[in-house]
């Protein structure tokens, strides 16, 4: 049966990637798209193209006027969970793409999903390698109780940290023991630079040039240290086959589910 979607985000750099990878899958058909400045153009155009027979939307509610089975979102931050509840609300599942919503957002976003019977998924990374860096990480901190996480971006990503390092500190926090290090409210001196804490984990968010997204998880113990990290390139082609696979599977359990490890296990 073919997979009707929407693509919140069709013209941003994962977004568009992603709308080729649908358009180009046997099993799903591109009903709609959202893109406030391509709004109008044939979804085709907008992404360069042949044309395709549907226009993008200026906003998720008029896209949502056709029937759809999945919404998945790749736009901002700032919008990303009214997104959701609006697809729940119209008993249409829910992929996550964007980052920068905090566990209290995926806290409401599942219990409307749970109210309604709607699959939801969300992953910090929808990347096959850094899935791995998430897996290997959760491994790690069963057995080492000190673990801080580095998180890497451009100059101009807008939230802090990424998805990627908010997913993973918020899963590290569940399975790690208590750490070593002298506690936040007993350091002398800006306790800033020691980074915010996540659940129970430091977290270091660096915003430089030349960096796409990267996330480190360093693990110390005495006389050795564990660092496992991730480095995207420049292209969102890893994105993609991820993304694409949580479309097929979102539908399968009400509520939310996290994390792009549960699908491959």
């Amino acid at each position: 049966m073919t997979i009707r979607v929407i693509v919140a985000g069709v013209t941003g750099w994962t977004g568009s990637a992603l709308a080729k990878g649908i358009l180009t899958a046997k099993d799903m058909k591109l009903v709609g798209a959202v893109s406030r400045q391509a709004a109008g153009q044939d979804i085709g155009a907008a992404l360069g193209q042949a044309l395709v027979g549907v226009k993008v939307s200026a906003s998720l509610k008029e896209a949502l006027a056709a029937p759809c089975d999945v919404v998945v979102d790749y736009t901002a931050p700032g919008v990303v969970r009214a997104h959701a509840l609006m697809a729940i609300a119209q008993g249409v599942a829910f992929v996550v793409g964007t980052s920068g919503l905090t566990a209290k957002d995926y806290a409401k976003i599942d219990a409307a999903a749970k109210a309604k019977g709607v699959g939801v998924f969300a992953a910090g990374n929808f990347s096959i390698t850094a899935t791995l860096l998430a897996k290997f990480a959760v491994m790690a901190a069963k057995y080492v109780a000190d673990v801080e996480v580095i998180d890497y971006a451009s100059a101009s990503k807008p939230d802090v940290p990424s998805g990627t390092t908010r997913e993973l500190a918020e899963r590290l926090s569940a399975v790690r023991k208590p750490a070593t290090a002298k506690r936040i409210d007993t350091l002398e001196g800006p306790v800033e630079t020691r980074g915010a804490t996540i659940g129970k984990v430091q977290v270091h968010s660096l915003r430089l040039p030349s960096f796409v997204i990267s996330c480190e998880a360093i693990f110390g113990a005495p006389d050795e240290r564990l660092a496992i990290r991730h480095d995207a390139g420049s292209s969102a082609q890893p994105y993609v086959a991820g993304t694409l696979l949580a479309i097929r599977r979102v539908r399968e359990v009400a509520g939310l589910r996290r994390g792009l490890d549960q699908l491959l296990d």
